[in-house]
């Protein structure tokens, strides 16, 4: 059964200490809006694959392309931005650790930063995922902002996406892993949308994705 560190928003700063080094996890999944630097950290000391989407405070990540090593820009050779070999499923299907995981990062547009899409801008990102999924199930759907009316709130900073339904729908994940929504100590219950389970992963979690029930985390 794949064993993840799931994180976002918020640094758990006892995972800069050596206790990181005692947990046991198959990979690290990342909800955006964290240092890159602390995700490198975390995929590094564990020695194992980090799968992460950008939030609404993360640099723009879209654009880049691999080829032969390299990563490009409009053609040209560019630096990414992004943490060191970490998969950025953001419109993305990708199978790490046994898992198949789609992504779909960025918040509501409030202010006109990177990551940020109006509801039809992120409508039509999510049908091209769709696309890229060939109608194959998910074990796992990473978002950075929740559904709407799903665990989101009223403010427009905060507000979920529509198109958020139609995915899980049509993908079928057993878990939609969200950030974006800080508890403020607040105890999150978990949400469902239909057979999918949706958790909010602000800090740090440990999740047991087995993928024929959803489990508490351990």
């Amino acid at each position: 059964m794949p064993r993840a560190l799931v994180v976002s928003d918020e640094v758990d700063e006892s995972l800069w200490t050596e206790r990181v080094h005692g947990l046991s996890v198959d990979l690290v999944l990342a909800a955006g809006d964290l240092p890159f630097e602390y995700l490198e950290h975390l995929a590094d000391a564990l020695d194992v694959p980090l799968v992460f989407v950008p939030g609404n405070h993360d640099p723009d990540l879209t654009g880049f392309t691999r080829s032969r090593g390299l990563f490009l820009r409009a053609g040209f050779p560019a630096q990414w931005p992004g943490p060191t070999g970490g998969v950025n499923v953001d419109g993305r299907v990708a199978e790490v650790a046994g898992l198949r995981i789609a992504g779909l990062g960025g918040s509501v547009r409030y202010n006109g930063g990177p990551n940020q899409w109006t509801q039809r801008e992120q409508a039509r990102r999510a049908r091209r995922l769709v696309r890229r999924a060939r109608g194959k199930p998910v074990d796992i759907l990473l978002t950075h902002a929740p559904p709407r009316g799903v665990g989101d709130l009223d403010d427009r900073a905060h507000q979920g996406f529509d198109c958020l339904h139609q995915v899980a729908d049509r993908l079928r994940p057993r878990w939609l892993l969200h950030g974006h929504i800080h508890p403020y100590g607040e105890h999150v219950r978990d949400r469902h949308l239909d057979g999918t389970l949706v958790r909010n992963v602000v800090g740090s979690h440990l999740l047991e994705l087995d993928t024929e029930e959803p489990a508490e985390a351990r």
